[in-house]
């Protein structure tokens, strides 16, 4: 064989990472949609629970002490029980409501222009010894701004280090690991937030009744963790990733448009004026004996009964609409209230596969709440883990573990706590762990294997970026240079989660590390 043929033959042979990265992609290929995951569960709780009841398998509730049978849901009266609920069960669902809401604001600010603009002014103005770490930052803000996050900053980034000398793929790897990586830091509280919380508070009543949470229950731990991941995503960046590339000698004619026109300055500094304006109405109308935001009972705006606490998600609209609309007249990306109502509109169209995906849900939480599997499972695990001793807080990070390795497989956020939600929350708080910290650990773990999961919605797109650059660039590129910024958020933010339980921090507004059942 001529030396050009054997060359070619071992191209072709795959090395092990590759074979691994074949055998992942070929198994996630393999899985269902999340709709028809939903689906499948809803016959399996149908089945186990006529198995479990017709075993006679019963738990004595922890906090009511009375014994909670398993409910066979295959009866005649369970069957009508479940027709006559399914369109109830669609209108009560907890996170369908609470979604929309933010995503009225969230779409004009979005379709606007704003976020991309904003994006793009912070890192156009930095000083070149400090673009990284903007760049990291500003992926962790930019989970706030939905899609735009995803697709503006990858690029962007890239033509930033492209100009500044630097490898652009570091740049757009920096910013990918800010964006997905970072997905459960910022320094507001936003539609993440509001999301998780939707199902965390309903698993959380089913052990106990008259718990209270709000959006705001990670907010210290989540704004924490923006300064600090910063810091471990430049390290990461500089001294792992960007010496694996050599100087850049590609063509420059990729590089996207970073600086803003003057219309476009001048809307961004009204929607920012028109930003703090309303932060400072809300903290104005929060200050004071008897100010508008505060609990009457207890004077102070933390508690969940508080009229900040449980207006958090329209005040969350109102920061997003009042700007991005602003911006839009500025600009005129908005001509007229018709256009921006359009916006709206269009945003609404956007989460039609999400509405699909609501649906699904909540005849599957339906189901395994009526037929009282989730407190069953709930406390039969709380108490096999205390029989074998797993209770301290190795328990959170292996939970952490797991919650990342089922993300590299399924993408949805929602997806997959509308699933884990009713079991491992009810379990940790019957082992006196605070649905915030059950929380706050899964939402860790559904973070730091983004990067690196094939299947996450927007890996594709930055694959397609990479190619700009580099023509070579494959999947195993991607993995091999994202799994650095996993491997080290994961390190920090187990260790950031320790340092909360041992010194017993608050996580946000009246949500701590433990919780004693009444």
């Amino acid at each position: 064989m001529s030396e050009k043929g054997k060359s070619q033959a071992l191209k072709k042979k795959p090395d092990i990472m590759e074979r691994i990265l074949n055998a992942v992609e070929t198994f996630g290929n393999k899985l269902p949609d999340p709709v028809t995951l939903f689906m499948f569960l809803c016959i399996i709780v149908l089945i186990l629970s006529w198995i479990f009841s017709n075993m006679g398998v019963s738990v004595v509730h922890p906090l009511t002490k009375e014994t909670v049978p398993a409910v066979n849901l295959l009866t005649k009266e369970g069957l009508q029980t479940i027709v006559k609920n399914i369109v109830n069960n669609f209108q009560g669902f907890p996170p369908l409501g609470l979604v929309l809401v933010v995503m009225i604001g969230a779409g004009v600010a979005e379709k606007s222009g704003l976020m991309e603009s904003a994006m793009k002014n912070s890192v156009a103005k930095v000083s070149p010894r400090l673009v990284t770490m903007v760049i990291l930052f500003m992926g962790m803000l930019a989970n706030a701004a939905g899609d735009a996050g995803f697709v503006v900053l990858p690029p962007l980034a890239a033509t930033v280090f492209l100009a500044t000398g630097r490898h652009p793929l570091v740049g757009m790897f920096a910013a990918f690991a800010g964006v997905a990586g970072g997905f459960c830091a910022n320094l507001i509280v936003n539609m993440s937030d509001v999301l998780a919380a939707s199902f965390t508070i309903p698993a959380a009543q089913l052990v106990d009744a008259s718990y209270q949470g709000t959006p705001a229950m990670n907010y210290y731990f989540i704004i924490t963790s923006t300064v600090l991941l910063v810091g471990m995503g430049l390290f990461v960046t500089e001294k792992i990733v960007e010496p694996r590339f050599k100087k850049y000698s590609g063509s420059t004619e990729t590089a996207e448009k970073v600086e803003l026109n003057d219309k476009e300055r001048k809307a961004l500094k009204w929607s920012g004026i028109s930003a703090v304006i309303l932060i400072g109405i809300v903290i104005a109308l929060s200050v004071g004996e008897g100010a508008f935001f505060k609990d009457p009972e207890t004077n102070s705006v933390l508690p969940y009964k508080s009229p900040l606490m449980q207006g958090i998600v329209p005040l969350i609209t109102v920061l997003f609409l009042v700007p991005g609309y602003i911006y839009g007249k500025i600009t005129g990306s908005i001509k007229n209230d018709k256009e921006a109502i359009a916006m709206m509109g269009k945003s609404m169209s956007d989460m039609g596969p999400y509405i699909v995906l609501a649906f699904a849900a909540s005849q599957f939480l339906y189901f395994f709440n009526s037929s009282n599997l989730g407190i069953i499972i709930s406390v039969k695990g709380a108490n096999f883990l205390k029989d074998i001793g797993a209770t301290g807080p190795g328990l959170l990070i292996g939970f952490i573990l797991i919650s990342s390795l089922i993300n590299i497989f399924v993408g949805s956020a929602s997806a997959k706590w509308a699933i884990m939600a009713p079991i491992f929350v009810p379990m940790f708080m019957i082992l006196e762990y605070d649905p915030a910290l059950t929380q706050v650990a899964y939402r860790i773990g559904d973070s730091i294997t983004n990067p690196i999961s094939p299947f996450f919605p927007y890996f594709p797109i930055l694959l397609a970026f990479a190619k700009r650059y580099d023509k070579d660039a494959g999947l195993g590129t991607m993995i091999a240079n994202m799994i650095p910024y996993s491997v080290a958020f994961f390190i920090f933010w187990s260790v950031l989660l320790l340092i909360f339980i041992i010194f017993d921090l608050p996580l946000g507004p009246g949500a701590g590390i433990h919780y004693v059942l009444p």
